[in-house]
């Protein structure tokens, strides 16, 4: 058995010691925002922003989020959003990246540095703004779909997973009669499953998150996205509705942390079940050969 050496092991010492620190670092405002949405308003105003464990429990703050009205209609809005806008983000994607990564496609050098040049440089936020108006789909869902429908940084990631993909596949499925829409559906896509899946995860996490957009070209508070509450509820310290049922100076601070609970617990129960694929997915889009 190979025996390490002092300096080996105080490197290794450090090393774990290290990772401990940042992983305290990363979970401990996951921690402070759990256990301040359970506890008492004047607990959490007393702990000056540091606390441990939960102090005077209380669920007050998770009852007036929950049978606040704002909240779920902001929830089914986004999950409106993230599904559409995910289908269409990876049906564009990956029509985009096959069309990349075809060979001879005429005038293809011109066509993915103009892609590319997206990448870096945009119009800003009034020509954005302007164009999503004159195309008379403010103030809708639409807005927020498809002003963002797709992501140069994603398609090239798909472009270069059909780029791994061998030539002979492709070649087999020409010989049988089969059209691109074919190639790209019943074989391209199957076999690029795990990058797809981060994708999903990417664009999914997106637009779950996204309130900016919602916030220039949304108006009707019926069509407000969930994030968009929840900035509201940040911002003021309250809740839209419902709050006097449970008393606002009972739960006045902990709405903040009871909402961001509710806001992100979605994606923490989804992640682990993509998890998976991430690795995975992320490999066979940045590998070829």
């Amino acid at each position: 058995m190979y025996n390490k050496s002092l300096g080996s092991k105080v490197f290794d010492g450090f090393n774990i010691a290290f990772m401990i620190l940042v992983a305290v670092i990363t979970l401990y405002p996951l921690w402070f925002v759990l256990v301040a949405s359970l506890s008492s308003n004047s607990e959490v105003l007393k702990s000056g922003g540091l606390m441990f464990w939960v102090k005077d429990f209380n669920v007050n703050a998770y009852k007036a989020v929950l049978f606040n009205s704002a909240i779920w209609n902001g929830y089914k809005n986004t999950i409106i959003v993230v599904i559409a806008g995910t289908a269409l983000n990876i049906l564009l994607t990956a029509i985009g990246g096959y069309f990349m990564s075809r060979k001879g496609v005429m005038l293809k050098p011109f066509i993915s540095i103009a892609i590319i040049f997206t990448m870096y440089f945009s119009g800003g936020t009034i020509p954005f703004y302007f164009t999503v108006r004159a195309l008379h789909i403010n103030d809708s869902l639409l807005s927020l779909i498809l002003p963002v429908a797709i992501n140069t940084y994603n398609m090239i990631i798909m472009q270069t997973a059909f780029l791994g993909i061998p030539d002979s596949l492709e070649e087999a499925a020409k010989i049988d009669g089969a059209r691109h829409s074919r190639i790209l559906f019943s074989i391209m896509l199957p076999i690029c499953m795990p990058t797809i899946a981060v994708l999903i995860l990417y664009y999914g996490v997106s637009h779950w998150n996204s309130w900016f957009n919602a916030m220039i070209f949304i108006r009707n508070r019926e069509l407000f996205p969930l994030q968009l509450i929840l900035r509201e509820i940040v911002i003021t310290n309250t809740i839209v509705e419902g709050s006097n049922d449970f008393g606002y100076e009972s739960v006045g601070e902990t709405i903040q942390y009871a909402t961001m609970v509710v806001a992100t617990l979605p994606v923490l129960l989804v992640y682990p079940f993509m998890q998976k694929y991430f690795v995975g997915g992320m490999m066979i889009g940045a590998v070829k050969g």
